[in-house]
C-alpha cells in the first residue's frame, strides 16, 4: 500500500522520472509555457516554484550566497544549463519579486486524441 507517499511515478523508473522532470522544468523556464499531460504538470509544478523562489530570494543575498544559489539551481536542473540558470536568475526571479507565491498556472486543454490523456498548458503567470 502506498499510504501517504508523495509524488507521481509517471510509469517510469526513478532515473527516468528525474530526467523527465528536469527536462520539463528546463523547457518551462526556457519557453515559459509548455503543453503536457496533467500528471506531468502536477509533478513539476512544486519543484519549478521552489526554484523560482530560490532565484527571487537570491537578489537580497551577498555575493557568495548568490553564487551558491545559482550552483544549487544548476545542480537541481542537472547537467550544463548555464543559459537556463541565467534566465531564471536574471529574468524570471526578479519578475516575481513582489509576488508571494503561485508563479505557475495550469490550464486544462481537454483529452489528447491518441490516448485520451488529459492535456494541460502549464505557464508562468504574467504580472
Amino acid at each position: 500500500m502506498r499510504h501517504q507517499v508523495a509524488g507521481y511515478k509517471l510509469g517510469r523508473s526513478k532515473d527516468e522520472r528525474y530526467a523527465l522532470r528536469r527536462t520539463l522544468i528546463k523547457q518551462l523556464f526556457e519557453h515559459e509555457r509548455i503543453q503536457t499531460t496533467s500528471a506531468k504538470a502536477k509533478a513539476i509544478r512544486s519543484e519549478a516554484e521552489k526554484l523560482i523562489t530560490l532565484a527571487r530570494n537570491s537578489s537580497k543575498l551577498g555575493d557568495a550566497e548568490k553564487v551558491n544559489a545559482r550552483r544549487l539551481a544548476a545542480a537541481r536542473l542537472g547537467g550544463t544549463n548555464a543559459e537556463v540558470v541565467k534566465k531564471l536568475f536574471d529574468d524570471i526571479g526578479p519578475r516575481f519579486a513582489n509576488r508571494p507565491g503561485g508563479y505557475t498556472r495550469i490550464l486544462k486543454l481537454g483529452p489528447r486524441e491518441g490516448d485520451a490523456a488529459d492535456m494541460v498548458l502549464i505557464e508562468l503567470v504574467e504580472e
